[in-house]
């Protein structure tokens, strides 16, 4: 009988319900608590720190769902974190591509990593999504639901 090995795999919400549309990443987990995934750990954050990238050493798989300012084709995108040269760090917030470098630098674990994009048009001090924000959420849902529910 052969043992199955488990992927270890952590989505990330990054935002701040607090300012609009920057809580999308944040709505995205509330979501994925909703599902009751097994086998899938989920956590928010205000901003990625130098510290996640012990967290995530952990891990065999991260997405990382955050709110973006990009223009979409589809109001969200899924793409892999970028390999990055580290330089300078600035402490106070990171971007995924950074602390997925810093986790391969610091404690040589090459995770797999991919950045959920969300599109959203509002940044005010004030809570709830414009409705922008809100459709491209449910697009991003439905796309984790056809695709990456599988993949997990």
């Amino acid at each position: 009988m052969s043992e199955e090995r488990t992927i270890r795999t952590l989505v990330l919400g990054i935002g701040n319900s607090g300012r609009k549309d920057d809580g999308l990443g944040w709505k995205f987990i509330d979501f994925l608590n909703e599902q009751g995934i097994k086998d899938l750990e989920l956590d928010y954050r205000y901003q990625l720190q130098i510290e996640d990238a012990e967290l995530i050493s952990h891990y065999d798989r991260i997405i990382f769902v955050d709110a973006t300012k990009e223009t979409t084709k589809e109001g969200f995108y899924l793409k892999p974190c970028a390999r990055e040269r580290l330089k300078e760090l600035n402490s106070h917030s990171l971007h995924p591509d950074t602390v997925h470098s810093l986790c391969s630098a610091i404690y040589g674990k090459d995770p797999e990593c991919l950045i959920l994009g969300i599109e959203g048009k509002e940044w005010e001090l004030k809570t709830g999504l414009s409705s922008e924000a809100r459709r491209n959420l449910e697009r991003a849902k439905r796309y984790f639901i056809a695709h990456l529910f599988m993949y997990l």
